[in-house]
């Protein structure tokens, strides 16, 4: 599909990923790889006694998740020069074991730098389980290169 270049995106466009379900080793891994291993995600029989009655996925995984998602489209592959930050992220709802995600692209602002050879662009984004419930959403913005500058 891509790559997309600063002059390609316009506010109100979309992007929609593939899908991904996230497994039992996606969750384990992730846990040995950030230190994070808090029970309500890595043991069982304490999650069962939690809110929700079994183990959730961490909320940054999740987040992480979206830029994978994302670069499965190939819209900013190649183009993008470097993520400018996450703003207002939520965590609407849980992720379990076992759900599908899916992430949703909004563009909702594009600027030019001063320079003129990269744009930002502010895209609002939107992870999504199975049913359709956002699981969690919030912007991050992105620099992009204008065509004029590809690197080939």
């Amino acid at each position: 599909m891509g790559p997309y270049y600063f002059e390609d995106f316009a506010v109100g466009q979309q992007f929609s990923t593939p899908g991904r379900t996230i497994s039992e080793a996606d969750v384990m891994s992730f846990a040995a790889w950030t230190g994070d291993n808090n029970q309500v995600h890595t043991d069982a029989e304490f999650a069962r006694n939690t809110r929700y009655g079994k183990r959730i996925v961490h909320g940054m995984l999740g987040a992480s998740l979206c830029l994978g998602l994302i670069s499965r489209i190939g819209v900013f592959e190649g183009s993008s020069v470097a993520l400018l930050g996450i703003d207002n992220w939520r965590f609407t709802n849980p992720v379990f074991i076992g759900d599908t995600l899916t992430c949703t692209v909004e563009i909702v602002g594009t600027r030019l730098t001063s320079k003129g050879n990269t744009g930002v662009v502010q895209r609002e984004l939107r992870l999504a389980n199975q049913r359709g419930e956002i699981v969690q959403q919030g912007r991050m913005d992105i620099l992009i290169l204008t065509r004029a500058n590809a690197i080939s």
